[in-house]
């Protein structure tokens, strides 16, 4: 059978071109690193870029994130509009830091006005990092496929272990039940997942009970990291 030929070797700007790449994505890293650390105990906050000021969850994101911010989390976004925009909006109103984490798109998104600290990334996975590794929980409002992505990605990091179990809250039980459902008809009970790994959700409708879910799991757990978290989040 005749060898297969060898593939085409990459040229000198292709080369130089991914030696950049790893330089970016390193700068992402450091900087990330130091601004984060600096704004702990913080909250990540995810949902639609779509909804538009005046929509109940654009109401609900503000105040839940006001509350948040008031009892002294950071609230960390994505930086854009939508529910990003009224997490950032409630958070600066309050009496902690309200961060945005900004990714460079080709049709870019601009970045909301309501950002005391504000990253900015092109990297994706980079960014992703970030809104896990100093968070002390994730709230999760509606929102469609970029917000199920961040879900799947924490609850499969919690699952595995290889970050430590904080409060993953989904906000607005009506949005979020048929997925719910799903979770236990079809994956719980094909083995897919452990029944056990539903318990790593908490569903809630209102303000009070995201903070409650937060300072109730403080109480039991606390919210600093272990030696064995500090490990965890090396392997990220």
């Amino acid at each position: 059978m005749p060898k297969k030929p060898a593939p085409p070797a990459l040229s000198s700007f292709e080369l130089n071109h991914e030696s950049w790449s790893i330089f970016q994505i390193i700068s992402e890293f450091v900087e990330g690193f130091e601004q984060l650390s600096r704004v702990q105990p913080s909250v990540s906050v995810f949902g639609s870029a779509r909804i538009k000021p005046g929509d109940p969850d654009y109401a609900l994101t503000e105040q839940t994130c006001r509350q948040l911010s008031d009892a002294g989390f950071t609230v960390v976004t994505g930086g854009g509009p939508g529910v990003m925009e009224a997490g950032n909006k409630g958070a600066q109103a309050g009496e902690s830091h309200s961060v945005g984490l900004n990714i460079v798109l080709p049709r870019e998104q601009i970045p909301n006005a309501y950002q005391d600290l504000s990253l900015h990334y092109r990297h994706f996975f980079s960014r992703k990092v970030m809104f896990v590794k100093y968070a002390c929980a994730h709230v999760v409002m509606p929102g469609g496929f970029g917000t199920l992505d961040e879900l799947m990605e924490i609850l499969t990091l919690v699952q595995t272990r290889k970050v430590r179990r904080v409060p993953i809250i989904l906000v607005r039980k009506s949005f979020w039940q048929g997925l719910l459902d799903w979770f236990t008809d079809s994956l719980a009970a094909r083995g897919a997942i452990n029944p056990d790994d539903l318990g790593l959700l908490n569903v809630v409708d209102s303000p009070d009970e995201v903070l409650s879910v937060i300072q109730e799991f403080e109480e039991t757990h606390g919210l600093e990291h272990t030696a064995r978290d500090v490990a965890l989040m090396r392997g990220l």
